[in-house]
């Protein structure tokens, strides 16, 4: 059997999976710790957010350039392997599938099963939040190995239902705020008594924390040999889902400051975006119901990222590297989908799932140097793998204009060091921790480069 997907997915999927990717439960997840990061001051949380967004915009569009360039298997693996040559591609590819998609995919399972049990007053039981989160990431899993179409039907299908609490919340709640007076007060002081003035000590560490919000789109050239017309649609899908995105996010944060004073904004409950809409509407009860809109959206998101999860080890199994390359280089034969790859994705994404509650989000069992925040630490060696690709754009790309083959790459190859600079600057010697964590799992993965079919 030829190993070859077929061509599925037209550009409406494609902008839907980066709308759908990377809007869900970080926009809701880490509103107050923005927030906090600016003592509650709204400029400084919009100065975080949009610049959090540019970095995304530079980076897509030099993506986009790339996307038009190269069509394999998997973009950004096949972006790396035509920058610095196969060993390069595999490390890549090795980090996205063992460590970026999963532990992405694990902290949505783990939100939406946090907002499910908010939502149901199941809050203090993690026993049932691990379950559900599990639970979750099987379901997902199973439908996007089972029927890649049903998955992208629901990408397309989360991604309109995502955007209407959003929205609503943008206009109604930006309206209400200028009215009231509360959103010019929320952009000029920090708390309602004006007695603390905004300043830029919480950047970085706001900016590391909402950079997990904006995370997701890169997901959306794993889908390239699968995407009708791909050089025209990727390019396309990437631009127009980062400025939807970036816009989306701006008008949120607006809408919260209209609705909630600053002091419920910044409060460490995770339950902000259910008060927000009941203050929104004055009803509870219309509260609940954007909630369960949220918990949709938090799942699309955790959908999307599980499509980039089920073909992390296909994608180099593919090019006859990795573990069990002819085992990871299946193809279903009623399916079109490369099931093992899925399920070895399902059981990282596990594996970073229990981490993440034994760790972080639970009672601090696991020690400090496996205990880290897995959401944002990833950040670091992300951006840092782009740095080469982006350089080898510039040496290579002769036959692109000034614009594109240096302006651009110099902007995005900035970016990225300035994302891992902040996030090495916020979290000090936990982002040792993961540095190490890291180097360990790509040394594993290197023991498997040798080519074996």
């Amino acid at each position: 059997m030829e190993n070859r997907l077929e061509k599925r997915y037209g550009l409406l999927t494609a902008i839907c999976l980066i709308v759908g990717s990377v809007i869900g439960s970080g926009v809701f997840f880490k509103a107050n710790k923005v927030l906090e990061n600016t003592n509650g001051n709204m400029t400084g949380c919009l100065i975080i957010v949009g610049g959090v967004g540019l970095v995304m915009l530079i980076c897509t569009y030099v993506f986009s350039i790339l996307a038009a360039r190269y069509q394999k298997v998997n973009g950004v693996i096949d972006y790396a392997e035509a920058s610095l040559g196969e060993w390069y591609g595999y490390a890549v590819g090795w980090f996205m599938t063992t460590i970026y998609y999963p532990t992405l995919a694990a902290t949505l399972a783990w939100v939406s099963a946090d907002f499910t049990c908010i939502l149901f007053n199941h809050r203090g039981d993690s026993g049932i939040r691990l379950a559900l989160a599990g639970f979750y990431l099987i379901l997902s899993c199973a439908i996007n190995a089972l029927s890649p179409k049903l998955a992208g039907r629901i990408q397309v299908s989360a991604t309109v239902i995502k955007l209407i609490p959003l929205v609503i919340m943008a206009i109604i709640g930006t309206a209400i705020g200028l009215s009231n007076g509360m959103t010019i007060d929320a952009l000029t002081s920090t708390m309602p008594d004006g007695s603390a003035a905004f300043d830029f000590s919480g950047i970085f560490s706001g900016m590391v924390a909402f950079a997990f919000a904006f995370e997701g789109w890169i997901i959306t050239t794993s889908i390239n040999a699968e995407l009708r017309n791909s050089k025209r649609n990727l390019p396309i899908a990437l631009i127009s889902g980062a400025l939807i995105v970036i816009a989306v996010y701006l008008s949120y944060f607006l809408g919260l400051s209209g609705v909630l004073p600053t002091e419920r904004l910044i409060s460490p409950q995770r339950n902000v975006p259910m008060d927000a809409f009941s203050a929104l509407f004055g009803s509870d009860i219309f509260g609940t119901i954007v909630f369960v809109f949220i918990i949709i959206s938090c799942l699309g998101a955790m959908n999307g990222i599980m499509l980039g999860c089920s073909r992390g080890m296909f994608s180099l199994a593919v090019r006859g590297r990795g573990p069990a390359p002819r085992i990871f280089s299946q193809i279903d034969g009623t399916t079109n989908m490369p099931v093992n790859s899925a399920i070895i994705g399902l059981l990282f994404t596990g594996v970073w799932l229990v981490q993440w509650q034994l760790g972080e989000m639970g009672d601090n069992v696991l020690p400090e140097i496996i205990g880290w925040e897995n959401n944002e630490l990833p950040v670091i060696t992300m951006y840092a793998a782009y740095v080469p690709i982006f350089i080898l754009l510039i040496v290579k790309g002769k036959e692109l204009g000034k614009f594109k083959r240096f302006i651009m790459p110099i902007l995005a190859i900035g970016c990225c060091v300035f994302m891992v600079y902040a996030a090495v600057s916020a979290y000090k010697m936990r982002a040792a921790y993961y540095l190490i964590t890291f180097f360990v799992i790509m040394l594993i993965g290197m023991a498997f480069y040798k080519k074996r079919i």
